[in-house]
């Protein structure tokens, strides 16, 4: 009975719950064993159980039922006081989604006792703002049954740490950001997202040479990833003692029906644009600009709204056009319903429209919230950071109408064609 109390502490006296419980069992006409009227009393005061997937919500402390998927053994640790700690986890699924439960100190012995597959009954907290976690307050094992979806490919359904190999497809690269390491070094970075049979995952290397030089959509062999399971969705680390290599496998990546999306995860779409709004720039908190676009995009199973960000706001698309999402997480949407945020650590694909390369030279002109590289007779939007007026030369990849650089230098006017152009501007007037 401490037990569901602990869950209604903060509401009523531990008298004043023992006395409800009593009632409920007589109530029932003692068809009811005392858990189960203790269940009852919680339940009328608004403390239900919840799925695991409603552990997101920003509630205090939650109830809830998990079946053992995995777990460590404790650990012991030392304390910033020079005291010993222990400390061990539970991986705990259920048919809506997964969790991890911390327990601490003298609740870390019983997973000693604990196997996988056994139904736990939790009641715990988030640390902080990690809603990935859950902090065990009291536990107890149950005998209900659950079904759970936690799959066990790739390492996605435990909690070890050693590093998997992997075959996977590289679906897109991101920048080169540098970074400060603890002794004061520079150091560099780059993410990017492969998609294997299990799904997609994020990828992230402190040697940004072993991928740059990697046509996206190659497929390739991976070893030493190391798992990291503070993300939402399956993530990797890759170090100096990784390898990526060429390989000639065929890997198809599964993709989700859109009436199956949920209002949390990662998931990846196909599926048809039926209606689009156009870019719209805003400021950024770092005081730049970036830009939004709102897309409906539907498949036989259902409908769902995907927000796209940044350039892959400028993408050239029309209704009709069959696209293809990969890693983008899911929220509840401000006016109901599921939507999908495209932005970085995601990649929007239209089939059969891949990039292809392009050396163009133009005036850059200011947009609404975008650039523009002009030269008179084709215009592109640039996904850059240069002067308004300034001409240039660019060197990168054109999808759509956007181009990314990969190289950008100044390019001299040429007076001889700008005079010609004037000609002809003078000539089309008398015309």
């Amino acid at each position: 009975m401490l037990f569901h109390y602990a869950l209604v502490d903060d509401l009523i006296t531990k008298e004043e719950f023992e006395r409800r419980v009593e009632e409920k069992i007589e109530a029932c006409g003692d068809l009811i064993d005392e858990p189960t009227a203790a269940m009852m009393v919680v339940g009328d005061l608004g403390r239900q159980h919840v799925k695991i997937r409603g552990l997101s919500a920003k509630s205090s402390l939650f109830s809830f039922f998990g079946k053992v998927v995995d777990k460590t053994d404790p650990k012991e640790f030392n304390r910033a006081d020079g005291e010993k700690g222990w400390v061990a986890t539970l991986l705990l699924g259920d048919e809506t989604g997964s969790t991890r439960v911390v327990l601490w100190d003298e609740k870390a012995g019983a997973v000693l006792e604990i196997q996988a597959g056994d139904v736990l009954e939790i009641i715990g907290r988030h640390p902080g703002k990690n809603t990935k976690e859950i902090y065990a307050l009291a536990l107890r094992k149950a005998s209900c049954e659950i079904e759970c979806i936690v799959s066990q490919q790739n390492g996605s359904g435990n909690l070890s740490n050693e590093p998997v190999e992997l075959d996977a497809v590289l679906l897109g690269v991101g920048e080169i950001r540098t970074f400060s390491k603890r002794d004061g070094t520079p150091g560099e970075m780059l993410d990017a997202v492969i998609g294997d049979p299990a799904g997609t995952a994020r990828v992230v290397t402190w040697k940004p040479e072993i991928l740059t030089a990697i046509p996206i959509g190659s497929s390739l062999h991976i070893t030493g990833a190391k798992p990291d399971r503070r993300n939402e969705g399956r993530a990797y680390s890759l170090d100096e003692k990784s390898t990526v290599s060429p390989t000639e496998k065929e890997i198809k990546i599964p993709f989700t029906q859109i009436g199956s999306v949920t209002d949390q995860g990662v998931y990846s779409v196909r599926g048809e644009i039926k209606e689009l709004k156009d870019p719209r720039s805003f400021s950024m908190k770092s005081g730049g600009s970036s830009w939004v676009r709102n897309i409906i995009v539907t498949d036989s199973t259902g409908t769902i709204r995907v927000v796209l960000w940044g350039e892959n706001a400028l993408l050239s698309l029309q209704p009709g056009d069959v696209i293809e999402v990969f890693h983008a997480a899911a929220k509840a949407g401000k006016f109901g319903g599921t939507e999908l945020g495209v932005g970085r650590g995601s990649v929007l694909k239209v089939p059969g429209r891949e990039s292809t390369p392009i050396t163009f030279t133009g005036t850059i002109i200011a947009g609404n919230g975008c650039l523009f590289i002009d030269n008179g007779q084709e215009r592109y939007v640039l996904d850059a950071d240069l002067p308004h007026g300034g001409r240039f030369e660019v060197t990168g990849l054109l999808s759509g109408n956007l181009i990314v650089p990969e190289r950008v230098t100044p390019a001299e006017i040429d007076a001889e064609a700008l005079l010609k152009k004037i000609q002809n501007f003078r000539e089309s007037l008398k015309g």
